[in-house]
């Protein structure tokens, strides 16, 4: 497996005059460690309007600061929301972006999950699924040489050559967001890699990565003149510590992270005006009236002690994840623990996973050519997305 670090760039209130400067630094200097230490990945979200939960809605100016201050780690886009952004300035943002890191770009598609975000850009919540997928088509064959037009239901582009052109040829691999487990599914069929926005068990995992494949072989039917990426990545809640217990104390964030999640995506919720809620005071009540289902929702993820974390990840490489990426930047998780966290899951852990890269590779290859046919497993049982130790609020 391969490791990537992710970012929603959480921050809880209160706020100071230097918190979001501190925030940004802070996590610049986060990304050019994990560079240093040898992570594979960096994603970056794009949110707007989710007070607290995530203050990141530029993420190409981030990523293109992070271009500047590391060498090999891959800059992904995780995700740019299409339905947000017109595919012409996504697509000059994503070449440019790709210009400055040297080809290292990884670009990842979206709808946005949430009506908060979707309102004020006059998007429908339920045309979202379209107006992304006509993006798409737009969109690939504006990295191509020479003009290009494009007239669809959502989208009408006269012909203009849109630049600059990127790095990478044609372009950098393509993703999708898969906020709901059957979306890796469709993401499958699309030929796209799967960023799996949830929290999954071994199990889940293995039934996933199944459907995932078979689509791809099976039922293969792009959006576009793209090459497919055969990749299925997991988020997974991470902190590194000595001692399980250590890690669980740094680990807070995770469940403020969890609870932000089910609050800006629970449906039935009114939505509240700016500034009304303080959701860490709201989260520090809901930990006090239940101190079970807090301490239930640190038992999942990747947090613990090094040799916690390997026995859980040879869970997860058995059933062949392409990439889990870590997400310990979140609630008030310091900067020091996050920076300990990335160094001692590099020393004692990733080693070892690392080796079995081209093993897995190996194995995929089979899979794509037809050598190694995959099981068909039903995935009805494996579509909550939240876990039974997740938080309910």
């Amino acid at each position: 497996m391969k490791f990537g670090i992710f970012y929603e760039m959480q921050l809880p209130r209160p706020w100071g005059p230097d918190s979001e400067w501190m925030l940004y630094h802070n996590a610049l200097d986060q990304l050019e460690l994990a560079d240093r230490l040898g992570y594979d990945y960096a994603w970056e979200v794009e949110h707007h309007f989710l007070e607290e939960y995530s203050h990141s809605s530029a993420p190409e100016v981030f990523l293109g600061a992070a271009s500047q201050r590391t060498k090999t780690i891959r800059l992904g886009h995780g995700i740019v929301q299409l339905t947000t952004n017109h595919p012409a300035k996504v697509a000059a943002r994503i070449a440019v972006l790709d210009l400055l890191s040297n080809g290292r770009v990884e670009f990842g598609m979206g709808e946005s999950a949430s009506v908060t975000e979707l309102e004020p850009f006059k998007v429908d919540f339920d045309d979202k699924r379209a107006i992304w997928e006509d993006a798409v088509r737009c969109l690939v064959p504006m990295f191509g040489e020479g003009g290009v037009e494009y007239h669809g239901k959502y989208f009408d582009f006269p012909p203009r050559a849109v630049l600059p052109k990127p790095r990478q040829k044609p372009h950098p691999p393509l993703w999708t967001a898969c906020s709901q487990l059957s979306t890796i599914t469709y993401a499958g069929e699309k030929g796209l890699g799967a960023l799996g926005f949830q929290f999954v068990s071994a199990d889940a995992a293995h039934a996933w990565v199944h459907a995932y494949y078979n689509a791809i072989t099976k039922r293969l039917d792009r959006l576009a003149d793209y090459p497919v990426n055969p990749n299925i990545a997991l988020v997974s809640m991470f902190m590194c510590a000595r001692t399980d217990e250590e890690a669980r104390a740094k680990a807070d964030g995770a469940t403020f992270f969890q609870f932000c999640l089910r609050f800006y995506n629970s449906p039935d919720r009114k939505r509240p005006p700016p500034g009304a809620v303080d959701m860490w005071s709201e989260y520090n009540r809901w930990k006090a009236a239940n101190p079970g289902a807090a301490d239930k929702a640190l038992a999942g993820g990747l947090i613990g002690s090094p040799e916690t974390i390997r026995r859980k990840l040879r869970k997860f490489e058995s059933s062949h994840i392409d990439q889990v990426i870590l997400l310990n930047q979140a609630g008030r998780n310091t900067h020091q623990d996050i920076c300990d966290s990335l160094e001692l899951f590099a020393e004692e852990v990733a080693p070892e996973f690392r080796a079995n890269v081209p093993a897995h590779e190996a194995w995929k290859a089979d899979v794509l050519a037809g050598r190694t046919r995959l099981e068909e497993i039903e995935t009805a049982a494996f579509t909550e997305r939240y876990g039974a130790n997740a938080v309910t609020v």
